[in-house]
């Protein structure tokens, strides 16, 4: 016996899209941002803490790998793990797709994070970047005010994460991860 879905039953994912264009390689675009120390891409804003270091990375980058995430003290962590990432898709120097879950504080009811890095050689040294992240919400009440999170502080805060790549990736930061 099938039961009928119940509004409870409904999950919301609300999609956000930043993008730029970096005057860098393709490779340096495409890798900056996964392969290298993710503290100096996620460096904290607002409530969002800074991202301290990473354990259980051994395989990081491959299709299929994770890694605990740890995070500074901050107004909605306690500081230490704060979640999962993993990568999902890898086509290289084109396209990632990757997840954050198993967070460790309350998430404003989000069950997971599941990004996506473009990468598009528009000219030599010229490369558009299309950063997107869906949002995964699972409480039904929440969903007025993660949609509100999501297209505005999240979407901040992404444009916030391109720099610091740009940056990263201009100054040839050393990949930790191949």
């Amino acid at each position: 016996m099938h039961r009928k879905k119940s509004y409870n039953d409904r999950k919301m994912e609300t999609k956000v899209k930043v993008s730029t264009t970096y005057s860098c390689s393709l490779e340096r675009a495409f890798k900056t941002p996964l392969l290298c120390d993710v503290s100096k891409v996620h460096t904290g804003y607002g409530l969002m803490p800074k991202v301290t270091h990473c354990t259980e990375d051994k395989n990081w980058g491959q299709v299929g790998s994770s890694k605990k995430v740890y995070a500074a003290k901050s107004l909605t962590q306690k500081g230490g793990f704060a979640s999962v990432d993993k990568i999902l898709e890898r086509a290289e120097n084109r396209y990632w797709k990757f997840e954050v879950s198993d967070f460790q504080s309350w998430m404003l009811g989000f069950s997971r994070f599941t990004g996506e890095w473009q990468t598009t050689e528009v000219e030599q040294n010229k490369i558009l970047v299309v950063y997107t992240y869906t949002l995964h919400s699972d409480i039904a009440l929440l969903y007025p005010l993660n949609w509100l999170f999501a297209k505005t502080f999240w979407k901040t805060y992404m444009k916030r994460v391109l720099e610091n790549v740009r940056q990263m990736a201009y100054n040839n930061e050393p990949y930790k991860y191949e």
